[in-house]
This record gives C-alpha cells, sequence and structure tokens, in this order.
C-alpha cells in the first residue's frame, strides 16, 4: 500500500529542490554572505540523497539547477525578460549528472569507502557542470561557486594554485562532508577526514604568495551615469574629460576609463583624437579609453580598449573577443531574434576580435621603466583563461573596463566587480576594473584590495598605488590543472562501475510455467 503522505511528499520535493538551488546564490555580492557557500549545498544534497529512484534526483538535480541559474542571474529579468527561464531551463540541466553522483553515493547508508569516494567524486561531478556552463555559449563562468570567496584571503591562495576551480572542488568537498558528518553516522571517520584534509590543504598553499616589485599610480575615471539621448555619447567623453584634467601634476602613470567611454572610432572623428591627445600631454600620461562605435576601416561595431598618448593614437588596439550573449548578439538570430522584441537584447551583433594584445606603457622621466598592460572588456574578466593568456603574454597589469549601468540597482556592479580580485589572485598581477558607473575597484598581486571602491553613486577619479609583482603563480604555469584532475576522477569513477557492471553476473533466466493436466 502507497502512503497517503507520498503524494504530498512529492509535491514539495520540486520547489524544495528549487528552493535548495537558489541558496548557494546568498554567498554572492551584493548579499555577500561568503561563510554560507560552505554549507549552502547540504540542503539541496540532503534532498537528492533521500530521493526514492533515479529518475527522481534527475528531476530534482535539474530543477535545483535552474533555481540556482535564475538566482545568480536574476537582475538579468530587465533585459530578457521571460527568455531568461527557458535559459535556465537549458542550463539547468548540467547538474543532473552530479544530483545522479549525490544520490548513488551519499544515499542509504553508504559504507566508509563509498563515503571517501564520494568526497572525490562528488566535487569532480560538480566541477564538470561548471565547466561546461563556462562556455561563452551558454552564457560564460558567471557565478561558479568559488567565485563567491573573493574577499577570503585564504581561498585567494587556493586560486593562486589551481584558479577559481579549485575553490570550488574545496567548497563542494566541504559541504559533502559536512552531509556525510550530519546525516551518516557510519561516516564520520571520513568525513572528519574530509574535512582535515581541505583545512590542510588551505594552510599549505597559505606561503603562495607573489613576490613584489615595484609599483605603479594608475587613475580610474567613473564619470557616473549620463541619460540617454542623442548626444549621450558626447557628454560621457566630456564628462570624462572634465574629471581626468585634475590629474595633471598627480605624477599618474595611466588613466583608464571604462567601457563604451568613446562612442565613435578615432579615425573617423580626429577632433575627438585631438581633445584625447590633449589630454594625455596636459595629464602627463597616456590614457587607455574604450571605443564603442562602427569602425571607419572595416564593416561592423565593435568594442576597443585603445591606448593614446599626447601624440595620439599609439596604435595599441584591443578589440573585444568574448561577447555578451543576448546583450552584444543573439545566438542562433535567425531563430532567437524575437528576444529583441522582450527585452533589451542586441539590434545588431557586434563584431569580434581576433587575438589578446598587451599594450606597452612609455617609460617614465624619472628613469622608470614601462609597464605592460593586459586589457580585456566587461565580460571577459569572468573567464579564467583570458587573463592567464595575458600574463603569460608578458603583461604586468590587468584592466577591465566595464559599464553596468543597464543593471545600476542590482547585483550586478558588485559581482563584476569582485571578479577582479580573483583574477588578480590567479595570476599574481593587479587588476584594475574600471566602470563607467561603479563599481571601480583595484586588486593587488594578492588579490587583495588596493585603496577605496568606487561605489555606483560615484561620478571621480581616483588614484591608486597600484603593486607589481614579479614570477609566476602555479595557475599560471599549469593552467586549470583542477579540471583536468576532476575528469579523471570522474573517467576512472565510470570505469570502475562500468567493469562492476560488467562482471555481475546475469540474471538466471525464469524457468517456464510447467504444464498440468488440468491446463
Amino acid at each position: 500500500m502507497v502512503p497517503m503522505h507520498s503524494g504530498w511528499s512529492r509535491r514539495w520535493r520540486a520547489p524544495a529542490a528549487l528552493a535548495a538551488g537558489a541558496l548557494p546564490a546568498l554567498a554572492f555580492p551584493a548579499p555577500a554572505l561568503w561563510w554560507f557557500a560552505y554549507v549552502a549545498l547540504v540542503p539541496w544534497m540532503l534532498l537528492l540523497r533521500s530521493a526514492p529512484t533515479g529518475r527522481r534526483a534527475a528531476l530534482e538535480g535539474w530543477i535545483g539547477g535552474a533555481g540556482y541559474i535564475l538566482a545568480v542571474h536574476h537582475w538579468l529579468l530587465p533585459s530578457l525578460h521571460v527568455f531568461l527561464l527557458p535559459v535556465a531551463a537549458l542550463v539547468g540541466l548540467l547538474w543532473i549528472p552530479w544530483a545522479l553522483l549525490v544520490r548513488q553515493l551519499l544515499g542509504g547508508h553508504p559504507s566508509a569507502g563509498r563515503a571517501a569516494c564520494a568526497l572525490v567524486v562528488v566535487p569532480a561531478g560538480w566541477l564538470l557542470s561548471e565547466v561546461v556552463r563556462s562556455w561563452q555559449g551558454l552564457g560564460g563562468p558567471w557565478g561558479l561557486l568559488g567565485a563567491s570567496q573573493w574577499q577570503v584571503p585564504t581561498a585567494l591562495r587556493l586560486a593562486s594554485v589551481g584558479g577559481v576551480w579549485l575553490v570550488s572542488l574545496l567548497l563542494v568537498a566541504v559541504n559533502c562532508a559536512l552531509v556525510l558528518l550530519f546525516a551518516v553516522p557510519g561516516a564520520r571517520v571520513p568525513a572528519v577526514a574530509g574535512l582535515t584534509g581541505c583545512a590542510l590543504l588551505t594552510g599549505g598553499v597559505w606561503a603562495a604568495r607573489p613576490a613584489e616589485s615595484g609599483g605603479l599610480r594608475v587613475a580610474v575615471v567613473q564619470p557616473g551615469q549620463v541619460p540617454d539621448g542623442p548626444d549621450s555619447a558626447e557628454r560621457r567623453f566630456a564628462a570624462g574629460e572634465r574629471l581626468t584634467r585634475p590629474l595633471a601634476g598627480r605624477d599618474v602613470d595611466v588613466v583608464v576609463w571604462g567601457e563604451s567611454s568613446v562612442g565613435e572610432d578615432l579615425s573617423a572623428r580626429p577632433d575627438l583624437a585631438r581633445r584625447l591627445a590633449a589630454l594625455s600631454a596636459e595629464v602627463g600620461a597616456p590614457l587607455l579609453v574604450n571605443v564603442d562605435a562602427r569602425r571607419a576601416d572595416r564593416p561592423g561595431i565593435y568594442k576597443s580598449a585603445v591606448l593614446v598618448g599626447p601624440a595620439g593614437p599609439t596604435g595599441d588596439r584591443y578589440d573585444k573577443m568574448r561577447l555578451v550573449p543576448f546583450g552584444e548578439y543573439v545566438p542562433a538570430r535567425s531563430l532567437l531574434g524575437w528576444a529583441t522584441s522582450v527585452g533589451r537584447a542586441a539590434g545588431e551583433d557586434r563584431m569580434r576580435g581576433d587575438s589578446p594584445v598587451v599594450m606597452d606603457l612609455p617609460g617614465r622621466p624619472d628613469g622608470r621603466t614601462g609597464v605592460r598592460v593586459g586589457p580585456l572588456v566587461c565580460f571577459e574578466s569572468a573567464f579564467p583563461d583570458m587573463s592567464r593568456r595575458l600574463t603569460l603574454d608578458g603583461a604586468s597589469l590587468l584592466v577591465a573596463q566595464s559599464a553596468t549601468s543597464t543593471f545600476q540597482d542590482s547585483w550586478a556592479p558588485a559581482q563584476h566587480a569582485s571578479l577582479a580580485a580573483l583574477r588578480a589572485a590567479e595570476n599574481g598581477r593587479p587588476m584594475v576594473h574600471a566602470t563607467l558607473t561603479g563599481v571601480s575597484v583595484v586588486h593587488g598581486p594578492s588579490g587583495e584590495r588596493i585603496g577605496p571602491a568606487l561605489p555606483t553613486s560615484a561620478r571621480t577619479a581616483q588614484v591608486y598605488e597600484v603593486p607589481l609583482a614579479r614570477g609566476s603563480t602555479l595557475f599560471v604555469r599549469f593552467g586549470a590543472w583542477p579540471v583536468a584532475a576532476a575528469l579523471a576522477v570522474l573517467a576512472g569513477y565510470c570505469a570502475v562501475v562500468g567493469a562492476r557492471s560488467l562482471r555481475r553476473p546475469a540474471p538466471e533466466p525464469s524457468s517456464p510455467p510447467s504444464r498440468t493436466a488440468r491446463g
């Protein structure tokens, strides 16, 4: 007989999975409850381990994954409207394998061996979902669980060893150990051993600190919001000029403007190029501006970091390579072009650049040698591989030019700014996150914040004393090795499970019913 309460149980499990999947979003800015990430997965995992069937666990993994995506990206609703729901449902599918692993390894009464296996395999399964969704076509690596630890020094040291991927692995392992500790009495020994191992790993990388080597004076110009209108680009440019001019005599090495700070191609508007050159001469430092315009020398609209000196544009130019889905291009526009009628999706696809660029700042009159700058544009600061490539190419300073004015009153500006800490720690290089409307921030080579952050209400120019560093981190040398390790773990686990199923004897065929005289 089926218990009368089983129908009610099935009904509450789905909304519980949605809510449990959304819980980790509280660890990210703006709430920034970073400590919550160490327990945030426990309710979801407890639900999955109690799923009556594998199909049910898969469903609750899918629903929870969709809840996670909705919670971390909820600020996109003004732009995507209802289209965010199918996007979340699509990406949520990536958590199904993880959910099945949780049920298989943590469900029932796992032995000590199965519990120890879970502490390795379950985090690897989570990382698989993060790696796949980090593909730009699925939205990119926004909201990776490890990114919630951007203000925790020990986690930033882990990032210098294995990137944000290693931090995610550690967080899921801690959550898994807590589930074993409190829900599986027979698995407390491996659970305690797992927590101890996480603590030892964290302590072991504490000494991994980049060696500082000199410094740089960087000015960040944040003009604030400019009302939309036919002359908004010119008024934004003028605001940048007005805020930059008082930097004269302050001995800055470079002035950084935010994304889309220049609304016309400089080769088509020599008057703007002359104004920027005169401003550079007046301040005594090159300007790194960002041009968002249709290029004069080729078709299409580009977003480009352009270095301008006293003699005009230096020729150093970086065209944005990874564009924001729907915000800067519509994937499969022939099928999904209707998204432009229900939200703020791009009416025309932006064009992509071909390769990363490292720019050389000029040397200083006092004998200080020039510094190499690696620019990124907005969304690109979310991709660990892009900043690593710039570091390998010789960048001493990483710069992200951004504009989040569309999402000014949401969690987005703080979430975006927090990524600079991770990229700085991963590469052992300082990073400047310069925006039009905030939050602008600078982080040192260990991920530590340098000077004040400029909130969304600020309209100012701020000078930062930025320490430089030499050498390279383990992440720069070896890349995303935790991802390779996780894939190897999953492949090994699948091989073992497959081998066991092959060795298991097939069930005896049932004998046919015997005939009787009465048959």
